[in-house]
């Protein structure tokens, strides 16, 4: 096995415990990765510790801002290459898991992964937040949804918000600072049913990269009229009109 001595300190940071066949598993989950990776873009982070920090690390910091005991049924919305889903369910074996993403290549990815790895528990479905969002056997189902895409808060919430039960949260990641993008947002995440709880901003275990967990607790249940379709989200994003 190679060198993960930064992996094993990170998880100790976060105190999280892992058996040695769940270390075995994010092996195979880095090994995939490149392999699939050298025929499609999945991501542009491929060196070894880099993935154990960047990706692996990144994903688990969830853990500074909510407990994840129990079987809560979570979405990765957005998943792309499996983060933070995958190696939440590696390191968490009774979350429930769903992986959406938009893109049916970087499925048929997933679901290898899904195999090879023999984790039970977790699904991979080709799809859009618009559209996804609207259906039944989504829309408010979950008591987490997580991602890591890179639109802004306020997109993202009218995206993710709507897969939440009442009672339940939205959790985006974000780099660095929050504070401006939070504060467009507000509106919007209110509108959507949702309210910010608290914002948890650390450093990466090891290293000077300063990430941000932002807490939405869903309060009320959102709108029907939401998620708009056509890419209104990102088009138009929900923020209070200025005079």
């Amino acid at each position: 096995m190679r060198d993960n001595t930064i992996l094993r300190k990170g998880l100790e940071d976060l105190n999280i415990e892992l058996k040695e066949a769940q270390f075995e598993q994010l092996e195979q989950y880095y090994d995939l990765l490149i392999e699939w990776n050298s025929f499609m873009n999945l991501t542009a982070i491929t060196e070894y510790e880099e993935v154990l920090m960047k990706h692996f690390l990144d994903s688990l910091a969830l853990v500074k801002a909510l407990p994840l005991d129990g079987k809560k049924k979570v979405l990765d919305l957005g998943t792309g290459a499996g983060f933070p889903g995958i190696p939440l369910k590696i390191a968490f074996p009774e979350l429930e898991v769903v992986l959406m993403d938009s893109l049916n290549k970087r499925i048929k990815f997933l679901n290898e992964v899904i195999d090879k790895l023999g984790l039970t528990g977790i699904t991979a479905i080709h799809g859009r937040a618009e559209e996804a969002g609207r259906r039944e056997e989504y829309r408010e189902q979950f008591d987490l949804c997580v991602s890591r895409a890179v639109a802004r808060l306020s997109s993202l919430a009218e995206f993710c918000l709507p897969f939440v039960k009442c009672g339940g949260k939205f959790i985006p990641y974000k780099s660095g600072k929050v504070e401006e993008e939070l504060e467009e947002s507000i509106y919007g995440i209110e509108v959507l049913g949702g309210k910010v709880m608290d914002t948890v901003s650390f450093s990466l275990p090891g290293s000077d990269m300063e990430r941000t967990l932002v807490v939405i607790e869903k309060v009320k249940k959102t709108m029907p009229c939401y998620p708009r379709a056509g890419g209104k989200p990102l088009k138009a994003p929900l923020m209070k009109k200025t005079k």
